[in-house]
């Protein structure tokens, strides 16, 4: 058989050895800590992720480096471990039409009492808060509209990213020239090639750390609208079911769930509706 034909390289032209039982330790691993479902396919992806944090603790085999993260579950380098393996997929606006809707259902809230409350579950590097952000800016037309709106992740590391606001230019690329004029500043001089969102839309967005497999969500809902796009297809259904049960402890008769193109929620019909184009609403029967 030649090389070409192998599932995975042999484990003598790797810089670590990586066997199957590594494999499906990482697997077992990342699911009970995150809920994170990984196929054998990601088995390349997995090694060249984790052997950077094998470098960087100038460790030799990943058989150590699991076991150090099996002796002590508090231990700083599982956060390292779960950022490793979290993929990160994002860009401002997408989905567009989820965006139009979000943009009729700020002006259907606009009398509601207080602010209005909105949630990205899977924020990322903050590109989807940043256009829910934007979105309410246009909806009420000003850069302080009454809207409050939580962006968790369980990835510190692109929470720092979403945070600081800063992006390379080609990620407003696509957005038309008076968005990128009022909702964002070109970087100049050492700067050059990025940008940096309006503090006025930063000022609209609290960044937090949340394990969406955590017992309970301690987010001061009821939301408005719940982002929860293209992070479920990640989990199990199992999985999908009891971060459902929990998001629908944050969502009222009027809320909004978000969900991401290829996910599907019919095994879950007890807990949410169908309302629109991947939009759902809790079903009133569900446990408030």
């Amino acid at each position: 058989m030649s090389a070409t034909h192998l599932p995975h390289p042999p484990t003598d032209h790797r810089e670590f050895p990586f066997s199957d039982r590594d494999f499906r330790r990482v697997c077992q691993m990342i699911h009970a800590r995150a809920g994170i479902a990984l196929a054998p396919a990601k088995r390349d992806m997995v090694y060249g992720r984790l052997s950077r944090r094998l470098r960087a603790l100038g460790l030799a085999d990943f058989g150590t480096y699991l076991d150090q993260l099996d002796a002590d579950p508090d231990d700083a380098e599982w956060q390292a471990f779960t950022n490793a393996l979290t993929t990160n997929l994002t860009a401002f606006f997408r989905e567009p039409h989820h965006f139009d809707r979000l943009h009729a259902q700020l002006r259907e809230s606009a009398t509601a009492a207080g602010p209005i409350r909105l949630w990205s579950c899977a924020a990322s590097t903050g590109e989807e808060p940043y256009s829910m952000a934007i979105t309410a800016c246009e909806a009420f037309g000003t850069l302080t509209p009454p809207v409050r709106i939580l962006a968790t992740d369980i990835d510190t590391q692109v929470l720092a990213t979403a945070r600081n606001g800063v992006y390379g230019i080609d990620r407003i690329a696509e957005l038309d020239l008076e968005t990128r004029r009022r909702y964002f500043q070109r970087g100049t001089g050492p700067n050059e090639g990025r940008c940096r969102v309006n503090p006025a839309l930063q000022a609209l967005v609290e960044f937090r750390p949340l394990n969406l497999l955590a017992p309970r969500y301690d987010v001061g809902g009821p939301f408005t609208a719940v982002f929860c796009r293209n992070v479920m297809i990640y989990f199990d259904k199992p999985t999908q079911r009891g971060i459902l049960s929990r998001l629908v402890t944050q969502m009222d008769a009027g809320s909004l769930l978000y969900t991401g193109h290829s996910e599907n929620y019919l095994h879950a019909a007890d807990l949410i509706q169908p309302c629109g184009r991947t939009l759902y609403r809790r079903n009133p029967a569900a446990r408030a």
